[in-house]
């Protein structure tokens, strides 16, 4: 399978591919469970917790500013895939239409099928950070996410919520689902934080 899917990255990646990882030649897509039909029409993404509580539309996220990323992704099953291009909000700007209570340390995002996962707040509002609607300059396809994902290049990419639907704002950790099932409560690519060891 290595040769017709993936390739063994060379040492000018060296700097960008992180221990253990292999490069995919296509953009692989791995999901658990089904992929939700969602309608741009009746989308919407809401922030609570403590943060005052608010809803998006999908106009409301069109009309943030929008920006053009060019960014690595790495999945914790072993492989990245380098100079990923999208188009989105970044997640500094998104941070600015919202109020956020300073007791909040930690974020669970919630996604359109059910799906969490947990972020801290330093990891979260990073300035390479963004919500993605746009892929190779195709409107995100459900598979990938869309109509919309958050990407987070620092950290594995389940940190990535796909169908991204919400924020709530936590005062502590608390854990998303992947992570409720054995996986890193953080996920640092280049510490190889796969699994937490709790299993």
């Amino acid at each position: 399978m290595i040769g017709k899917f993936f390739k063994k990255p060379g040492a000018e990646y060296g700097d960008r591919v992180p221990p253990g990882q292999k490069l995919a030649t296509g953009f692989p897509v791995l999901t658990y469970g089904p992929t939700p039909d969602i309608d741009r029409a009746t989308w919407q993404f809401r922030v609570w917790g403590l943060a005052q509580e608010k809803t998006f539309s999908w106009d409301d996220f069109m009309a943030m500013p929008q920006s053009e990323f060019t960014a690595d992704f790495h999945c914790v099953t072993t492989w990245s895939k380098l100079d990923v291009k999208w188009i989105g909000v970044k997640v500094t700007d998104f941070m600015k239409s919202i109020d956020v209570d300073p007791k909040a340390v930690h974020i669970m995002e919630h996604c359109y099928g059910g799906y969490t996962t947990n972020i801290a707040l330093d990891d979260f509002v990073r300035e390479e950070n963004f919500f993605a609607h746009t892929l190779f300059g195709e409107p995100l396809p459900a598979d990938h996410g869309g109509p919309l994902r958050l990407v987070v290049p620092h950290l594995y990419a389940w940190k990535s919520a796909k169908w991204i639907n919400g924020l709530e704002f936590l005062s502590k950790e608390d854990l998303g689902f992947w992570e409720r099932n054995g996986y890193h409560h953080r996920g640092d690519p280049w510490n190889e934080e796969r699994y937490s060891g709790r299993f």
